[in-house]
């Protein structure tokens, strides 16, 4: 069970440092990926947008960082955002907190990034507040490091979204897929795609077409 356009309700549960969706008064989509990066779906997605002249911003897992390393440093190189996306792909809510935030330190060893998307969006308002005391201290030690490389890495912001493409779900056609997120983008918009295996029937079929009709409607794409 999932929705496709995050209510309103549902933001305002959350805390406000939480980033769901960024202005609305310019046409910029934001696009997301989750889940690589991995062979085959993150290279052809790369291509993809590179056919378009879109940036984008990929929530990694350090796993698949640590398996696939040249094409972690590809997304780099061809201009796109990192996110930090745990190390192994964790639900906060099943999560003890303790190994949640291990789990999220791990892959930041690794991404070197201030964006962290939690994995389904599940974090515990606990594990919200864990990452930004996270924060804190490596601030309180801005004196004892390079000050650039800890605001880099240490003012984390969370990343949500307000549309989520449902390119995993197995029993929606591409089809579908494309209607949705044609027909929930909007001005300022955070799109959710995944490049997985799993989505990867739907996202193919999907991404370019959706990147058709929006470069057709005047819109751009910028990174978080």
């Amino acid at each position: 069970m999932y929705l496709v356009k995050t209510p309103f309700l549902l933001k305002k549960i959350y805390p406000k440092s939480l980033i769901w969706n960024k202005s609305r008064d310019k046409k910029t989509i934001f696009l997301t990926f989750d889940d690589g990066p991995i062979p085959i779906v993150t290279p052809w997605v790369l291509k993809t947008l590179k056919n378009f002249n879109a940036k984008a911003t990929f929530f990694c897992i350090g796993d698949n960082i640590s398996k696939h390393p040249e094409i972690f440093s590809q997304l780099k190189a061809d201009g796109h955002a990192i996110g930090n996306h745990t190390y192994s792909h964790l639900k906060g809510w099943d999560c003890e907190d303790d190994v949640y935030i291990s789990n999220f330190l791990k892959c930041q060893e690794i991404t070197q990034t201030n964006l962290f998307r939690p994995p389904y969006g599940r974090i515990k308002f606990s594990q919200i507040k864990s990452i930004q005391k996270q924060e804190k201290r490596a601030k309180s030690q801005d004196n004892l490091q390079n000050t650039q490389y800890s605001i880099l890495n240490n003012q984390y912001t969370i990343i949500m979204w307000d549309v989520l493409s449902g390119d995993f779900d197995l029993k929606i056609s591409p089809e579908k897929c494309l209607k949705n997120v044609i027909r929930h983008t909007e001005n300022g918009s955070i799109v959710v795609f995944h490049d997985s295996l799993k989505a990867w029937e739907r996202l193919k079929y999907v991404l370019p077409r959706a990147l058709e009709y929006w470069k057709k409607e005047g819109y751009e794409f910028e990174i978080l």
